[in-house]
C-alpha cells in the first residue's frame, strides 16, 4: 500500500495546483490513500476573513500570504472525497507551522473543524523565517538551530491536537553544512520521548530529494534513535506542491523504514492512527 500524508494545493500559498488534478495524479501513481495538508502559518499569513476585511490597496499587498480558505477547502475535499470514493482514499489534514505564541489560535481552528490529520510543523521562530534566513541573521550556529528545536519541545507541551511532526529536522535544509546530530541529540531526544509518551508520531518527508539534500528529512539518526526510543507511529508524505511530485519517493522510504527496523508506516482517520505493514 502507498499513502501520501503530506500534500499542498492550491489552497496553500506556495501552490496553484487544483485538487482534482492532485487526486487523478495519486490514482494514476497506484496511491491507495492521500491527505490534503494545506498551509495555516498565524502571524505569517493572514485568515481570509481578516483579508476581506481590508480595503483595495491592503488586499493587493496581502493577496499571496493568505492561509487556507477553510470553508471551501473541507467543502472540495467532500465533494472530491465522494467523486472518487471508488479509487482512492482522500482524508482531511493541515499544516500546522505554529510557534509559541500562535497557539491559542491554531487551538480554535482545531476545534472548528473536523479533521482527520494534522501536521505539527516549525516554519519560523518569533515570526522570522527560515527560508529567508531572517531568524539565523544575527546567530551563531548553534543558536539557530538548537533554537528551533526549543522551540518544537515548547509548543508539543503547550498543544497537544495534532498527529505528527513535520520535516523534524527542517532546519538542516537552509544550513551550509550538515549540523552535526550530537550537538542536538539530548533536545532532539527530549522531543522524541515526548510525542510518544503522548501517542504522537513523526513523518518521514521525502522533499529531500528534491531539496537534494545529503539525508533523509528526517536524518536517519533521528529516525533510528525514534525508532530505539519505541517510536511506532510515522507517515510519508511527499509535501507536494505540484501533481507531478505526488508519492514521490515513497515506496523507497517504505524499504527505508525497513531496513531501520520498523515494521509499519500509518495512515490517520479522525486523528487516529491507522497501522499498516511494511
Amino acid at each position: 500500500m502507498l499513502a501520501d500524508y503530506h500534500i499542498h494545493s492550491e489552497y496553500s500559498d506556495d501552490s496553484v495546483e487544483p485538487m482534482e488534478t492532485i487526486i487523478k495524479s495519486a490514482i494514476g501513481k497506484n496511491i491507495s490513500e492521500i491527505c490534503f495538508t494545506d498551509h495555516v502559518d498565524y502571524n505569517i499569513k493572514l485568515d481570509h476573513d481578516t483579508f476581506n476585511q481590508m480595503n483595495d490597496e491592503e488586499k493587493v499587498k496581502n493577496k499571496k500570504v493568505l492561509n487556507v480558505d477553510y470553508p471551501n477547502y473541507f467543502r472540495e475535499i467532500e465533494t472530491l472525497k465522494n467523486k472518487y470514493k471508488d479509487q482512492i482514499i482522500i482524508k482531511k489534514g493541515l499544516e500546522f507551522g505554529i510557534q509559541t505564541h500562535t497557539i491559542s489560535r491554531f487551538q480554535s481552528l482545531f476545534d472548528s473543524y473536523d479533521l482527520d490529520f494534522v501536521i505539527l510543523s516549525c516554519h519560523q521562530v518569533d515570526n522570522k523565517e527560515f527560508w529567508t534566513y531572517d531568524y539565523q541573521e544575527g546567530k551563531t550556529e548553534d543558536e539557530y538551530n538548537l533554537g528551533y528545536y526549543e522551540e518544537i519541545y515548547k509548543c508539543i507541551h503547550q498543544y497537544n491536537d495534532y498527529s505528527v511532526l513535520g520535516h523534524l529536522d527542517l532546519i538542516q535544509r537552509y544550513n551550509k553544512r550538515i549540523y552535526p546530530f550530537e550537538k542536538s541529540k539530548d533536545i532532539i531526544t527530549k522531543i522524541l520521548e515526548k510525542i510518544i509518551k503522548e501517542n504522537k508520531g513523526i513523518e518521514i518527508n521525502t522533499s529531500s530529494f528534491a531539496y537534494k539534500l545529503e539525508d533523509l528529512t528526517p536524518s536517519r539518526e533521528i529516525l533510528a534513535l525514534y525508532h530505539q526510543l519505541g517510536g511506532k507511529i510515522i507517515t510519508i508524505g511527499s509535501d507536494a506542491h505540484n501533481a507531478e511530485s505526488v508519492g514521490s519517493h515513497i515506496a523507497f522510504i517504505q524499504q527505508e523504514l525497513k531496513n531501520i527496523g520498523f515494521r509499519y508506516f500509518c495512515t490517520f482517520d479522525k486523528m487516529k492512527p491507522v497501522f499498516h505493514e511494511l
